[in-house]
C-alpha cells in the first residue's frame, strides 16, 4: 500500500485520570502519553494495516527520543523527523467530560521546536520519494506564522512530487494568537484559504466552514445535521474547485459522554452524496451511549478514510470508504486516548454487525 505522510507538531498529553478536573487531580498523579492530529492519523494508519510517515520537528533529547520509539512502536515511519537544538516540546492538559460538564483542553506550545522550523530544513524530496498523500490540518498554521509559511511550502512540494492533498480543517479557537489584532477566523481565512488551491481531498464540518470560509446555511446552532452538509458541499465545489472529495462528520451531543456520531463524503466532480451509517436509504447514527474518550475522534475518521482509499479492496466504491471512515471514528470513542487503537478487522466486524459489545471468544 503507498505511503501517507503526515506533517504537524506532536505533543505530550497530560491528561487526570478517569473523569477527575484538574483541580481534583493536582497535586497528584497525570497520565502522559504523545499525541497530536497530524501524528494521530499516522499511527491511525499504521494500526488499521497501512503504511504512513510523519514528518515534525523536535528538540533533541530524552523525551524526543521515548516520543520517537512510541511512533515506531506503532508501525509509523519517524526516520524524517527533525531533532534541533532549540525550542521545546509543546504540551497539552486534557479534562474528560461527563454528562453536562464539557471536557477541557488546555495549550502549552509557545516556543515548540516545531513552530520555530521553517519549511526548507526539512528533506522534502527524500520524504515524498514514494509517497501518494499528504495529510495536513488547519492546527499547525494556527500554531505560529514560521509553521504556517512551513505547511504552505510542504504543500507546493507535495504538489510538485504528484502527491494527493489531503486537508483537515480543525479550527481551534484557543490558538491563531501569532498576529496581534486581527480576528482569529479573519486570520485563518485568509491563511487557510491561500492553502486550498493545493487541496484535494477536504475534510470540514459546518462549524469549520463558517468559522474559517464564512460559509453559512442558515442554521444557528453549533452541531452538525445531514440535512445542511449538501450547502456546505455546493459551496466548497464553487469556491475550491481542486477539491475533489469533502469528508465531514456529524455529532450530536445529547451530553459529553453520550453522542450520536455519523458522516457524510462528497463526490464534488459528479455531486454523489454518500452518508454512513446507512440503513434502507436512511441516515442512521451510531449510538454512542457511553464515551471513554471522545479526543481524536476527527483524526481517526481522516485515517480511516485515507486507508480506505488506498486499500484494494474497501476503495473499490466511495460508499464503503465512508463506512469503514465511519465505523473506525466510532470505534475510537471506546479508546482511551488520541490514537485510535483498532484493527481493520475491528472496523470491518462493526461494519458487519453495528456493533454488539460482546466479548469476542
Amino acid at each position: 500500500m503507498p505511503v501517507v505522510v503526515s506533517f504537524g507538531e506532536i505533543m505530550a498529553r497530560i491528561s487526570t485520570e478517569g473523569y477527575y478536573t484538574f483541580r481534583q487531580a493536582l497535586p497528584g498523579s497525570m497520565t502522559v502519553c504523545f499525541a497530536g492530529a497530524e501524528a494521530n492519523v499516522a499511527a491511525s494508519i499504521a494500526l488499521l494495516g497501512g503504511q504512513s510517515r510523519y514528518v515534525t520537528a523536535l528538540p533533541e533529547n530524552d523525551i524526543t527520543d521515548a516520543c520517537i520509539g512510541n511512533l515506531r512502536n506503532l508501525g509509523v515511519d519517524a526516520s524524517h523527523v527533525l531533532k534541533k537544538k532549540d525550542g521545546r516540546l509543546g504540551i497539552y492538559f486534557v479534562q474528560t467530560g461527563a454528562d453536562q460538564r464539557p471536557g477541557k483542553v488546555i495549550y502549552d506550545r509557545d516556543a515548540s521546536t516545531f513552530s520555530m522550523t521553517d519549511g526548507d530544513e526539512y528533506d522534502w524530496d527524500e520524504i515524498f520519494r514514494d509517497a501518494s498523500i499528504l495529510h495536513v490540518t488547519g492546527i499547525t498554521p494556527a500554531v505560529s506564522k514560521r509553521a504556517a509559511e512551513a505547511q504552505l511550502y510542504c504543500m507546493r512540494k507535495a504538489k510538485e512530487h504528484g502527491v494527493t492533498i489531503s486537508f483537515d480543517c480543525n479550527f481551534r479557537s484557543k490558538l491563531w494568537n501569532w498576529e496581534p489584532g486581527t480576528p482569529k477566523q479573519e486570520l485563518a481565512g485568509r491563511v487557510i484559504g491561500e492553502m486550498m488551491e493545493y487541496v484535494d481531498i477536504l475534510f470540514a464540518a459546518r462549524i469549520d466552514a463558517e468559522a474559517i470560509f464564512g460559509i453559512h446555511v442558515g442554521c444557528s446552532d453549533t452541531l452538525s445535521r445531514i440535512d445542511e452538509q449538501p450547502y456546505v458541499a455546493e459551496a466548497i465545489k464553487r469556491r475550491f474547485p481542486s477539491v475533489k472529495l469533502l469528508a465531514t462528520t456529524m455529532r450530536q451531543s445529547i451530553s459529553a459522554t453520550y453522542n450520536q456520531w455519523g458522516a457524510a463524503l462528497y463526490d464534488l466532480s459528479n455531486g454523489c452524496q454518500y452518508v454512513s451509517p446507512c440503513v434502507d436509504g436512511r441516515y442512521v447514527p451510531y449510538d454512542i451511549t457511553f464515551i471513554v474518550d471522545r479526543i481524536g475522534a476527527g483524526d481517526s475518521f481522516a485515517a480511516g478514510l485515507l486507508f480506505a482509499l488506498q486499500d484494494p479492496e474497501l476503495g473499490k466504491d466511495l460508499q464503503t470508504v465512508i463506512d469503514f471512515a465511519t465505523a473506525a471514528s466510532c470505534l475510537s470513542h471506546s479508546v482511551m486516548q488520541d490514537i485510535n487503537f483498532v484493527s481493520k478487522e475491528d472496523v470491518i466486524a462493526l461494519m458487519k454487525t453495528g456493533g454488539h459489545g460482546t466479548v469476542s471468544r
